[in-house]
């Protein structure tokens, strides 16, 4: 299953121009086969995304993107989040005590939201962001080297805020996961590999660029 991991929809994340709608539309023109809602510090948008998907039979996984003392973390199968800036470790911590899913997003993108070399320290961090679609291939190359040092799993996504950035980059996901839980299982079985979008040509599996 092809997924972009990290979008922004317009109801909750203030600096995205895309709506539920066109985050659907956008994905399935694509070829992708699910998409993730990872919200600025929010899961506000998580019965509405449940609803629509069941409607056009199009998997939606809401996760959410927190901003730690250490930067940016995706985080999928958590029900809250700490509602302050927290150190990442402690964030990751508590998204192991409820069996989720955690990933590092963009840590070497030139903003002060990413781990850095953090990246190295942290522990139980299940993922890394290794292609982010709004950072700069350098920093996204840094990323997989440290990921693949450290043996963890390595996503692709967009980080879209419009939708001409949708689908830029995505990860392809063992199974086919229907709900957000048989989602999170499948990301904790392993085998995530990153994608890169061509124009015309359809998705392209990597594991090195």
């Amino acid at each position: 299953m092809l997924v972009d991991m990290h979008l922004h929809e317009s109801t909750c994340s203030s600096d995205s121009k895309m709506t539920l709608e066109e985050i659907v539309a956008t994905a399935r023109e694509r070829g992708l086969d699910a998409v993730c809602i990872t919200d600025h510090d929010s899961m506000g948008l998580k019965e509405t995304a449940e609803r629509y998907s069941r409607e056009t039979g199009f998997p939606i996984f809401v996760g959410v993107e927190y901003f730690s003392l250490w930067g940016d973390i995706t985080a999928f199968g958590i029900d809250r989040f700490p509602d302050k800036r927290i150190p990442a470790q402690d964030f990751v911590d508590q998204v192991n005590a409820a069996g989720g899913f955690c990933v590092a997003c963009h840590p070497f993108r030139n903003n002060n939201r990413g781990f850095e070399d953090h990246l190295w320290e942290i522990q139980g961090l299940h993922g890394v962001e290794v292609l982010n679609g709004s950072t700069d291939m350098e920093a996204n190359r840094k990323a997989l080297s440290i990921c693949k040092a450290r043996n963890m799993q390595m996503v692709g996504a967009s980080d879209a805020h419009w939708t001409s950035q949708l689908g830029k980059y995505a990860t392809m996901v063992p199974g086919e996961p229907k709900d957000l839980e048989e989602f999170v299982a499948a990301l904790h079985k392993g085998g995530l590999k990153p994608a890169i979008y061509e124009e015309g040509k359809g998705y392209r599996i990597v594991d090195t660029f």
